[in-house]
């Protein structure tokens, strides 16, 4: 028993540091996957205001979650205050599989975000994999007799202390200056309009329809081959997927650069044979003081340069109110739809230069000194 225990404490222990470390190099993402949650439970309206003020309070649930993770690992393999930290594990781990479960067996949420987006699981695959860690983590709670400290009380604490101030300072740090690792379809590198294109190896949905006829005031269903007269009045038509594809969705979903006048120019923008930049600002409401004067001296760059700058914003007539009206930029601003805005942009604001449709390199708004280098 004692062997299993400590056994089932170091994988469990690892995995948990593993996921939170994953997740921490990405924090906005798991943010934004806890949004998805909270969107889907708004649909009931009995809880419609809560899950809209919780969502208000994704980012810092994010960094509380990630933070959890990985002290709590770290606390499993050093053996410390063993019994909290058991009570804390399978807390966590039952919390996680009710999520997980409602994904997989609601059909709702596609990904959970166990790993992040560096090694994406569908809801199922994390659903079995928190039933596994259900069962190990039972296992360690009623023989936590058998675990050890091990190191002395002062040490174990030390570096306890000194692991969670190293987690939260890793997630200001890429909050701040980008993830270290790019797992998103926008790295350094990656063809925009290659992206944009379904995958070679796409197998589309099985789609079926049903037919709703109505006769003497009674409606009835019927399929593509057993269609009434011509004495039965046609109601309505649903589509229905009778078989799920795979792979059948493009990396790189939703990125429409639109004119303020709604005119689609994203092929004509990335498809000049030439470097320009595109500058990605969410809310020019929000505080600027911090990256307004590397803009103004980037703008003079790409002058001297002969690049073409263009704002990308969900809020595209409030960003050209800023740039152009207020600050007299004369930039060419497009508006992007919110959601694929939250994947191509990690930082508010960010820069990109591209070639072409090439992502050449990228910056947050705290490394805009770099790109005028």
């Amino acid at each position: 028993m004692k062997l299993l225990v400590n056994i089932a404490r170091v994988f469990v222990g690892i995995l948990f540091i593993f996921s939170g470390l994953v997740k921490a190099n990405d924090p906005l993402g798991l943010s934004f996957k806890m949004q998805e949650f909270f969107e889907v439970w708004a649909s009931n309206s009995s809880l419609t205001s809560t899950m809209h003020l919780l969502s208000d309070f994704a980012l810092p649930f994010s960094i509380i979650m990630i933070t959890l993770e990985v002290i709590v690992g770290i606390g499993l393999l050093l053996g410390l205050w063993k019994k909290f930290f058991t009570w804390l594990l399978l807390l966590l781990i039952i919390f996680f599989s009710f999520l997980t479960g409602y994904a997989a067996l609601s059909g709702k949420i596609s990904t959970c975000g166990c790993f992040g987006d560096c090694i994406p699981l569908t809801s199922m695959q994390s659903f079995l994999k928190d039933l596994v860690l259900l069962a190990l983590i039972i296992l360690i709670f009623f023989g936590r007799k058998h675990i050890v400290p091990i190191l002395k009380p002062v040490i174990n604490f030390f570096v306890f202390l000194v692991s969670g101030i190293l987690v939260l300072v890793f997630q200001w740090y890429v909050m701040r200056h980008l993830p270290i690792v790019d797992c998103l379809p926008y790295k350094i590198g990656n063809n925009i309009l290659e992206l944009r294109k379904m995958p070679a190896d796409a197998v589309p949905d099985k789609k079926d329809y049903k037919f709703i006829y109505q006769k003497n005031g009674e409606k009835h269903e019927f399929t593509v081959k057993d269609l009434p007269d011509s004495s039965w009045e046609f109601v309505s038509r649903e589509d229905f997927i009778v078989q799920k594809g795979k792979n059948n969705e493009p990396p790189v979903k939703d990125f429409y650069l639109t004119t303020l006048s709604g005119n689609d120019s994203t092929s004509a923008i990335l498809g000049v044979d030439a470097e320009y930049y595109l500058f990605f600002v969410k809310d020019v409401s929000l505080e600027t003081d911090s990256w307004l004067s590397n803009f103004t001296s980037l703008y003079k760059l790409a002058k001297n340069k002969n690049r073409a700058i263009y704002i990308i914003s969900p809020q595209a007539v409030e960003a050209d109110q800023f740039f152009n009206q207020q600050n007299n930029y004369g930039i060419p601003v497009f508006n992007l739809d919110a959601t694929a805005f939250k994947t191509a942009a990690r930082t508010y604001p960010e820069l990109y230069l591209l070639k072409g449709p090439v992502i050449e390199n990228k910056w947050s708004w705290a490394d805009l000194k770099k790109a005028l280098k």
